[in-house]
């Protein structure tokens, strides 16, 4: 598994506005230039977190993006899922049709996996931003 460019964009922009605090309004072109990302993708990015309810905007001469949860209610896997769609180690995991062995989810291979993958994402639930933000502030 790995996780996209843009999922790491992702993550480091929920992380910026998290250390914000929650309902604390920013440009865009502040993320950008705090975070080292391109505006233009930033700016795609941010739609994705909007959809998915991580983020909201406001318009006008004020407006800016904030956090639309609490950071302890946001997890890694929110944030990649939002961007990447599901975590998935495997295609066949997503959809045993799609099993190299054509085996269709029947396979010793596919168990072994399922168990890793279930694993991997109680992981990526865990770890909330709050989460994040308190482990940084004790080192």
């Amino acid at each position: 598994m790995k996780i996209t460019q843009e999922a790491d964009y992702a993550l480091r922009v929920v992380l910026y506005l998290s250390n914000l605090g929650y309902g604390k309004k920013v440009e865009a072109k502040v993320i950008s230039d705090a975070e080292k990302i391109p505006l233009r993708f930033l700016l795609k990015l941010l739609r994705k977190l909007i959809k998915a309810d991580i983020i909201k905007s406001y318009r006008g001469k004020s407006g800016g993006y904030s956090l639309d949860k609490f950071p302890e209610s946001i997890t890694l896997k929110d944030v990649v899922e939002a961007i990447d769609g599901p975590i998935c180690i495997n295609r066949c995991l997503k959809d045993p049709s799609l099993c190299n062995a054509n085996k269709q989810g029947k396979c010793m291979v596919h168990n072994a996996l399922c168990k890793i993958q279930k694993v991997i994402e109680e992981e990526f639930e865990k770890v909330t931003f709050e989460d994040i933000i308190t482990e940084n502030k004790v080192l």
